[in-house]
């Protein structure tokens, strides 16, 4: 599969997952359905895992393992979940897709480096269209209980988002090396025992008999697709392209989780969700002028001149 196809396809079933969770979630908690879907995904993996030579991985690699996993499934799921409680779900693409902005932040105010005025004016932008959308519930609901719970679910979403930037930069340095399937196995196993904790004191208060077919429907989607399919695609593509130009695809997401939360769970997008989003992909288009990056030119780049990058190291097959 050409790695511009498997991101674009990981991208819509992570873009039709918040609605189809926020479902699930009125009915199982959030660290349990976590729980159980990345543990059982794990077990899908671990036969292929094991036919590797796991002898073979340094310490650096299984922290490498350990680090991208609690990054990008602890930190990113377990928030992402909880915002899900909270917030919209059509909420969760948009600020995903502000990811770019807060990169920024970090380099210019952590990391001292120095920002070139396109860029600033770019990022400023986009962060106000961030700003909006956060408190959007404000400008809508007024200051009350329906806008604190809202609010929050937007800043939890915000807190996943920051996982999600630290994700695939761990990562990167270890898939040229390191079995794909071995990082999957491993990685989910590891993540799910971090949201284990949290499952036992929600079963205090929840069965499992009482799981109906919206939480079965969310486990199901959790554990074949959003976990097991989309990631290997992600890993897959993410192996074979340049670092910088994988966030791109998270702009499809939007897209899609409103396609699938209109019907689903009658979520329709205003005036001010509209004009956030709009301000978000402006500001980073200003910034960083990444039309040509469209996913859609890319794939078509594949049939011209364009190529992917030669640095993207390529995956060893089991």
């Amino acid at each position: 599969m050409h790695p511009i196809l498997a991101l674009i396809f990981a991208n819509v079933i992570w873009g039709a997952g918040p609605p189809i969770f926020k479902l699930a979630l009125t009915n199982i908690p959030p660290f349990t359905l976590a729980f159980i879907r990345f543990f059982f995904a794990s077990f899908l993996f671990l036969p292929l895992a094991l036919r590797q030579p796991l002898k073979a991985l340094s310490r650096r690699d299984w922290l490498s393992i350990i680090g991208a996993s609690f990054f990008g499934v602890s930190i990113n799921i377990g928030f992402y979940f909880l915002g899900l409680q909270r917030a919209p779900s059509i909420n969760a693409s948009v600020i995903a897709s502000s990811a770019p902005v807060f990169v920024f932040l970090i380099s210019v105010f952590f990391l001292k480096e120095r920002a070139r005025l396109r860029t600033s004016l770019g990022m400023l932008v986009a962060f106000l269209g961030v700003l909006i959308l956060v408190f959007e519930p404000l400008v809508v609901d007024g200051v009350g209980t329906n806008y604190l719970a809202a609010w929050q679910g937007n800043i939890f979403y915000i807190v996943a988002m920051l996982g999600s930037v630290f994700f695939p930069l761990i990562l990167k340095g270890i898939l040229s090396r390191v079995n794909i399937y071995v990082i999957l196995c491993f990685g989910f196993l590891f993540s799910s025992l971090t949201f284990f904790p949290f499952m036992l004191r929600e079963l205090s208060s929840w069965q499992f008999a009482s799981l109906n077919m919206a939480g079965a429907g969310g486990i199901f989607y959790g554990v074949f697709f959003c976990s097991a399919l989309a990631y290997w695609l992600y890993y897959y593509g993410l192996a074979r392209i340049a670092t910088q130009e994988v966030g791109v695809f998270s702009y499809i997401d939007p897209i899609v989780t409103v396609i699938v939360a209109i019907p689903l769970l009658r979520e329709f997008p205003n005036a001010v969700y509209f004009a956030a989003l709009f301000l978000i992909l402006l500001g980073i288009y200003i910034s960083e002028g990444r039309i040509h990056y469209h996913p859609i030119m890319r794939l078509r780049s594949r049939f011209g001149k364009e190529k992917i990058a030669a640095d993207a190291p390529l995956l060893r097959e089991p």
